[in-house]
């Protein structure tokens, strides 16, 4: 992300150096980065009932909560199309206990990619645009199961009581999106955004990278979402 943000920054300086040019003055020029909170409607259904399977508690349907970062630049040579890239990440946790152990689930989905974007020419003083991100994301579950108290004398025994689980999965994204972007200040724009995440390929790995066999195909992190976000840069629309 370190990189993506110093590429975007030094390509800005450049368009903005030239942005006194009229020809730059009959589309939207500029760019720039910042926060990007976003909640994706995820579907829970497939670890559901596996947790209902074990009489362990479920997971609300409301979603994930994600937080990020992203920025863009309109390249200048291609009226109304700009590029820049983000990255994202959240988690929902579940803790509970019974007459075994006490028990803690984490869901994650995290991912990172390119964004391409299309500004709409008829549309004044702001930004509506449509376009993809293309990159690569990631579903993790984490069961952590504590029957005792740590004691270093047997702590790497089976016989400590205690455990963790990791599942996880890395697949393609692609997710079409529409952003509008309102400046409020010709260096500070507001974002409102939708879009839904896709994911292709890759296969389900346990700990230390070993296989699973038997994965429902609906467990996947596939789901509309919705994005706020605060840039700061230089814009024109």
């Amino acid at each position: 992300m370190k990189t993506i943000f110093i590429i975007l920054l030094v390509i800005m300086s450049v368009q903005i150096s030239f942005s006194q040019s009229q020809k730059f003055f009959d589309a939207p020029f500029g760019g720039g980065g910042g926060f990007t909170p976003s909640f994706y409607f995820t579907n829970f259904d497939a670890i559901n009932s596996k947790l209902a399977e074990n009489s362990f508690p479920e997971f609300s349907s409301k979603g994930i909560f994600t937080t990020g970062g992203g920025g863009y630049i309109y390249i200048g040579f291609i009226k109304y199309l700009r590029i820049g890239g983000l990255g994202f990440g959240g988690m929902v946790s579940n803790s509970f206990s019974n007459s075994v152990a006490n028990y803690q689930f984490d869901y994650s989905i995290g991912g990172g990619g390119v964004t391409i974007e299309y500004t709409l020419p008829f549309v004044k003083d702001f930004g509506v645009s449509l376009g993809t991100i293309i990159g690569a994301s990631s579903l993790t579950m984490e069961v952590f199961q504590n029957s005792q108290t740590y004691n270093w004398d047997n702590i790497f025994s089976s016989a400590s009581g205690n455990s963790l689980l990791r599942i996880s999965k890395t697949s393609w994204m692609l997710s079409p999106t529409l952003n509008v972007d309102y400046p409020i200040y010709r260096f500070v724009a507001l974002r409102l955004g939708a879009g839904y995440h896709f994911t292709f390929g890759g296969d389900w790995k346990a700990n230390n990278n070993q296989n699973i066999i038997n994965v429902p195909d609906n467990l996947n992190s596939k789901s509309f979402f919705v994005q706020l976000g605060i840039f700061g840069g230089f814009f024109s629309f």
